[in-house]
């Protein structure tokens, strides 16, 4: 009996089976090909998915990470919350409110590793952010992880968890100050972002106090960030009337003009502090 092509009932060729992708379609090469990875620097761009959701895709060396551009990165919704870290701050105000405490609250091992685990998509999502300019997205996802540093080192079981995540802390602070300022230099006030970097710097500082490391602060490579970035902005700040007058009346003094050094003492004096 020869070999022929299987068919159905009425003698046609049966059709293809379906939901098996062939080899071709399985091959990343061509979309690879079409994005080459650019050593030194973080290659990211902007993408809409089938669904017409935008996409933040990450090429690597080896390949490429795609992500959403809100929500858990990876699409994923663990128990119905937007994330773990949800998940978990959902447990603990039920605790809160049916035991009056959350003393009994705990964060057993497995717990905390897969809030690390998810910190890190979010980690990747921030740093990509970043990148294409959207500071509100790095301060909503530096914010996010703040609160799982918080969470495991207040209620997780262990030492170790409760250690695991803080010497991220100092690096989650910079990138969420430098947001913040960039944010408020896009929006043109030089004195926002100025105050952003100060609240951003104080964090830092108690935080190395806190760690019983004060000596680490000014050898910080996040405090040297935000220093630098604040150094090239202090000089676009707008100089106040009275320091303008003050200005003023010492080059009149310098230049002998007594008169106009008077006048200058009047209006400095008609300030109020």
């Amino acid at each position: 009996m020869s070999e022929r092509e299987p068919s159905n009932s009425e003698g046609t060729p049966a059709p293809e089976p379906q939901g098996q992708p062939t080899p071709a379609a399985q091959d990343l090469s061509r979309i690879l090909d079409e994005w080459p990875y650019e050593p030194g620097k973080i290659n990211v761009r902007l993408v809409e998915g089938t669904d017409g959701e935008s996409r933040i895709q990450l090429r690597l060396d080896l390949g490429i990470l795609q992500m959403r551009s809100s929500g858990r990165p990876d699409g994923l919704r663990p128990h119905g919350f937007e994330s773990l870290l949800e998940y978990h701050e959902h447990r603990l105000d039920e605790q809160t409110q049916s035991h009056g405490s959350a003393a009994e609250f705990v964060l057993d091992e497995e717990a905390c590793r897969e809030l690390r685990e998810e910190a890190l998509q979010y980690y990747h999502r921030y740093v990509c952010l970043m990148v294409l300019e959207d500071f509100e997205g790095v301060v909503r996802d530096t914010s996010r992880n703040l609160r799982v540093l918080d969470l495991c080192a207040k209620y997780g079981e262990s030492e170790s968890d409760r250690a695991a995540l803080e010497p991220v802390r100092p690096y989650i602070v910079m990138m969420r100050t430098r947001a913040l300022a960039s944010q408020a230099l896009m929006d043109n006030e030089a004195k926002a972002a100025i105050n952003a970097l100060d609240q951003g710097l104080e964090a830092l500082r108690e935080y190395y106090a806190s760690h019983e490391s004060p000596g680490s602060f000014d050898q910080s490579n996040e405090v040297q960030i935000l220093k630098g970035m604040k150094d090239a902005l202090t000089p676009k700040l707008p100089v106040s009337q009275k320091a303008e007058l003050k200005q003023r009346l010492q080059a009149a003094i310098s230049q002998e003009n007594y008169e106009l050094a008077a006048i200058l003492r009047d209006e400095l004096r008609s300030l109020k502090d």
